[in-house]
């Protein structure tokens, strides 16, 4: 089975963010970066079939060449290859042209080697959403360009034992729904399908050395338009203007009083609450 797990460098989640000067791009001295914890899940289920199945897993992601590091760390839990689709430096891509730029790889279109080459997936896995734009889109856009079936938001993947068929369940509305897929198809997959495994040291040894397909100038994030299968999209379908960190909630502790005399008024904010009448 040849999977495609398309990822993405996002600041770390959690991390505190602080913004360069221009507001225009996130200072890298007080941040750090990984991939969206959706796509470590897809990292590790992608690792998981392939080791039932056989065949291999390649991790793609469009980015600037910093997204090397995500990339390796993909490769030491598993992945076999990866592919760097590399954005010039303060380029902003959208979704359309994201899902365009995976369809190049998806089709073995890019220009790549090995086993990205001739295309050949039988399941094309991403997160959910990225932490960081949640745009929810490019997995249904990619799916669409590839004219296969998809389904989001899942939590629960299984493959058939010939390996032709794929079911995917989630819950919505705490309502359990369960989609049988034909392969190939696409699935977004969200936190909590899986409990990834740590990469071991022979991993990250193996990871260091391996080569990284780098594809420069990538359908969807240079200039001009996005040929992809046949389908154009708009070369760039967002334009950052600034970045804005929203101000954190502020606590606000109010002191009811000292002792005894702080009785009538807790009492007073447990019957507004609805705790005593």
């Amino acid at each position: 089975m040849e999977i495609l797990v398309c990822v993405k460098r996002v600041p770390t989640v959690g991390g505190a963010i602080t913004l360069t000067a221009d507001r225009r791009a996130i200072d890298t001295r007080m941040s750090g970066f990984t991939i969206s914890p959706h796509e470590e899940c897809a990292v590790e289920e992608a690792v998981r079939l392939v080791e039932r199945f056989g065949g291999s897993v390649t991790v793609a992601t469009l980015g600037p060449a910093a997204a090397e590091e995500q990339l390796r760390a993909c490769l030491a839990l598993g992945a076999a290859a990866a592919v760097l689709l590399e954005t010039e430096p303060g380029v902003e891509v959208g979704p359309i042209a994201t899902a365009a730029a995976l369809h190049s790889v998806a089709t073995g279109t890019a220009g790549t080697t090995g086993t990205a080459a001739g295309g050949g997936f039988d399941l094309v896995l991403l997160g959910n959403e990225a932490s960081d734009t949640g745009d929810y889109q490019v997995g249904i856009r990619l799916a669409h360009l590839l004219g296969w079936p998809a389904a989001t938001g899942i939590k629960a993947l299984s493959v058939d034992d010939a390996g032709i068929s794929a079911s995917a369940s989630r819950t919505y509305r705490g309502v359990l729904e369960t989609f049988a897929l034909e392969l190939p198809c696409v699935v977004t997959v969200k936190e909590g399908i899986n409990l990834p495994r740590y990469p071991s040291l022979p991993g990250r040894l193996r990871a260091k050395r391996a080569a990284i397909t780098r594809v420069p100038g990538p359908v969807g994030a240079s200039g001009g338009a996005a040929t992809s299968g046949g389908v154009d999209e708009p070369a760039r379908d967002v334009r950052m203007t600034s970045l804005l960190v929203p101000d954190a909630p502020k606590k606000q502790a109010i002191v009811l009083g000292r002792g005894a005399e702080a009785v009538p008024a807790l009492v007073n904010v447990l019957v507004e609450l609805g705790v005593v009448s």
